[in-house]
């Protein structure tokens, strides 16, 4: 009988899924409903004629928002039966043997308040209790009592749903500005809902706004699909879903989709914020005097004043002014209070500012960039009432956009804030801040244009600085911050900085500017730490501090002297003609690790795989050749923490130039070690191999762009090698799974230098796939 019903509920569950499969004009929501009232039937069939015990819906069923493979939530609750365990048995066995995902339990109604009063998540769960089956004056007594104790604790209950709110963030992450968020439990994701409708329940507030009840029911829907479309449950929207879930609810591609996800999270953190704001400090009466004293109102700037926790407008504020909005804004940054949602709404009402930006305007503006990291609250408070696309109608091109990038961590709009709250860590180092400031905010401006964002981004920036109403002189160094705010990171991290050739490149697009050049450098700190580890680490910030201070000198006529590849200690270990290692720390690579050893082909390649397997990641590498000899210089770090250590080294890379280890089979194998861990949720383009022949001296810069890969600077220098290549240098830059190696080669002589490059191309990206060269 059992197995009957087990497989009946199994089978209509399979096949209202089915349906909504194969039904385009399906709706996420009407298999939520469908799935609800199967479950109440079928649950209400298997509970039969309870006596003094009720089945009761918590949860996602008791909201009727259980989706494809959700968890339902059951409560039985009862009178003190001693033969509860069967009648519970009788209904919780036939579930799981249907394969239902069920979270269940068994209480008398005072046990099930205390459990509430001890766990906020049952307390929570309990807010949408609903009756199924069984003594319906019992189960209204457990939803009575339980919401009144609720209400009655309410101002307790809100504190620890914003303690558990904070450990979901902390923990998940800010739903709005993630490539894979998890819609349940990130910051704004339907947690935050279910938190939103305990304030409501213990009339803390009104419940889900508009706004909100439609971010909420987006995210239950994009979740409902996810689920369906996968066959299991899940939460995380994966990128290798999105594609296919986006055109399933009607979006234009996975890109349209998470921005629409990001809106809706936005909107119900930002409405989840307002709300908790509102709960008071403490629960109970408050004896007010007879004589009332009006609330303090303390000036912060001209029309704005702060009133109780709470940025608001002074009383003879006036509207028409154009900075207003803006010092409304800084003040409330300032004073890192909430701005008052009715205000900011007058506010963006009366909104009006003149083509060109009055200075009262833009000195606010400028406060505002620099308030550090109170800042974003309040840009987020711009955006959620449209204010800021209205100060910046360019900014709606980079709103909640994803960046599909090995290394980001943010959307576009949320990435160019948190520079700006690093780079205000970082005006002092800088002459002028006002621009440092504004070059940060703006200086991803150009992506989503489908062009060279930073050349589109200077275009665009131009309207913005005539809209600001800068000064000639200035805007034309935002224009060209914007245009080059990757070049020192760029050149520090994949050209030789000792090669004067380097130099020539950068200091002619500087434009011999010194104050350019100190915004550069200060917004490359500001964007990499912004973008995310991957992005930015000791070893980058202290290259480019040296490219910087190289380019410096040079702008002040100051000659450069480039270290030489091989010095006297170097020649000692050459002269011994035969593989000697040396390990030293380095403040810029970690560890630098120098081979001596005879002259001969292979050389880079068979240290660098042996540097690979001992967990040793290459970040640089010299090799110069003298009587015979060879030193190879190598920047290092350690993937795991441990130093390298010399004599295993040596001896290890004495046996790989014998030819005594299979370093391509060992590389190989530990690759997929490695590749146990997540995968990355960007897809990575094919390989691309770019030259440029007028960046080096007595070189060609040869480029590789590809995945990365345990061994991968091994099988790249072997395929040079292979092709008659002489390797001076190499650079390798690694962004998360992407990675970016630059090889400074001389190119044998040939009839036909096209077909020598075509060659060194095809072997490049042979090798890149994985397959080592030769």
């Amino acid at each position: 009988m059992t197995a009957t019903r087990s497989e009946r509920i199994r089978a209509e569950r399979e096949s209202r899924i089915g349906s909504a499969r194969t039904d385009p004009g399906g709706s996420p929501a009407a298999l939520r409903q469908a799935l609800s009232a199967a479950y109440d039937a079928q649950i209400a069939g298997l509970a039969g004629d309870l006596t003094d015990a009720a089945v009761v819906a918590v949860g996602s069923l008791g909201r009727r928002e259980v989706t494809a493979y959700g968890d339902i939530d059951l409560l039985l609750v009862h009178r003190g039966r001693t033969d509860i365990a069967k009648a519970a048995e009788q209904i919780w066995y036939p579930l799981w043997d249907a394969g239902i995902s069920l979270d269940h339990s068994v209480r008398t109604v005072p046990e099930a308040v205390r459990m509430a009063d001890e766990d906020i998540a049952v307390a929570l769960g309990l807010v949408d209790a609903r009756y199924l089956a069984g003594d319906p004056i019992l189960a209204e007594e457990l939803v009575s009592r339980s919401r009144a104790q609720w209400r009655k604790d309410g101002v307790h209950n809100a504190r620890r749903l914003a303690a558990a709110a904070a450990e979901r963030a902390e923990r998940f992450g800010e739903l709005a500005f993630l490539i894979e968020p998890d819609l349940k439990q990130a910051r704004g994701g339907l947690r935050d809902g279910h938190a939103l409708r305990g304030l409501a329940v213990a009339q803390l507030c009104d419940g889900l706004t508009p706004a909100a009840a439609t971010a909420y029911r987006l995210l239950l829907d994009v979740r409902t699909a996810l689920q369906t479309g996968a066959g299991r449950s899940i939460d995380r929207l994966v990128a290798q879903e999105q594609p296919v879930l986006a055109s399933a609810l009607g979006y234009a591609d996975a890109d349209d989709l998470l921005r629409a996800v990001s809106d809706a999270g936005r909107t119900l953190a930002h409405a989840w914020d307002v709300a908790l704001r509102r709960v008071p400090e403490r629960s109970g009466r408050v004896r007010r005097p007879r004589r009332s004293r009006a609330p303090v109102r303390r000036p912060l700037a001209d029309g704005v004043v702060a009133h109780g926790a709470e940025v608001v407008l002074a009383r003879d504020a006036d509207l028409t002014d154009p900075a207003l909005l803006l010092r409304f804004a800084a003040a409330a940054a300032a004073a890192e209070l909430p701005m008052s949602p009715f205000a900011l709404e007058r506010l963006t009402e009366s909104y009006a500012m003149p083509d060109r930006w009055p200075r009262g305007a833009r000195d606010a503006f400028i406060s505002l960039l620099g308030a550090g990291r109170s800042l974003i609250p309040v840009v987020e408070e711009l955006d959620r009432g449209g204010a800021l696309t209205r100060l910046i109608p360019e900014w709606e091109a980079v709103r909640s956009r994803p960046q599909r990038d090995p290394v980001h961590r943010f959307t576009v709009d949320r990435h160019l804030i948190e520079t700006v709250a690093n780079a205000a860590e970082l005006m002092q180092q800088v002459a002028r801040p006002d621009l440092l400031l504004v070059i940060a905010l703006l200086h991803d401006i150009g992506k989503g244009s489908g062009r060279d964002h930073s050349v589109a981004g200077a275009e665009i920036v131009a309207r913005v600085t005539a809209r600001l109403g800068l000064p000639d002189a200035d805007a034309a160094i935002v224009v060209a911050g914007v245009r080059h705010h990757l070049l020192l990171p760029d050149t520090a991290t994949r050209r030789d900085l000792d090669d004067p050739a380097t130099l020539d490149v950068v200091a002619p697009a500087i434009g011999y500017d010194g104050d350019l050049l100190d915004l550069l450098e200060a917004l490359a700190t500001a964007d990499g730490l912004a973008t995310g580890p991957a992005a930015w680490s000791p070893w980058k910030a202290r290259l480019v501090r040296e490219l910087a201070a190289r380019v410096r000198s040079r702008l002040a006529g100051r000659s450069v002297r480039a270290a030489p590849l091989i010095d006297a200690r170097h020649r000692a270990l050459a002269a011994q003609h035969e593989v000697a290692v040396l390990v030293e720390p380095d403040p810029v690579a970690g560890h630098v690790v120098t081979v001596a050893a005879p002259d001969a082909i292979g050389l880079l390649s068979r240290a660098a795989g042996v540097l690979a397997l001992h967990h040793l990641d290459v970040r640089s590498a010299t090799v110069a050749a003298e009587h015979g000899s060879a030193v190879a210089v190598f920047g290092v770090e350690p993937r795991f923490g441990r130093s390298p250590e010399e004599e295993r080294l040596q001896a290890e890379l004495r046996r790989a130039l014998a030819g005594q280890i299979p370093l391509g089979k060992r590389l190989a194998a530990l690759d997929r070690t490695y590749a146990d861990a997540p995968e990355t949720p960007v897809k990575l383009p094919p390989p691309t191999v770019l030259w440029f022949d007028d960046e080096a001296t007595d070189a060609v810069i040869v480029e590789i762009r590809t995945t990365n890969s345990v061994g991968l600077l091994y099988r790249l220098a072997g395929a040079l090698e292979s092709c008659a290549a002489d390797i001076r240098a190499a650079r390798v830059s690694t962004l998360g799974p992407a990675a970016v190696d630059a090889f400074y080669v001389v190119l044998p002589h040939a009839a036909d230098p096209a077909t020598v490059r075509a060659r060194i191309e095809t072997a490049l990206e042979t090798a890149a796939s994985g397959r080592p060269a030769g």
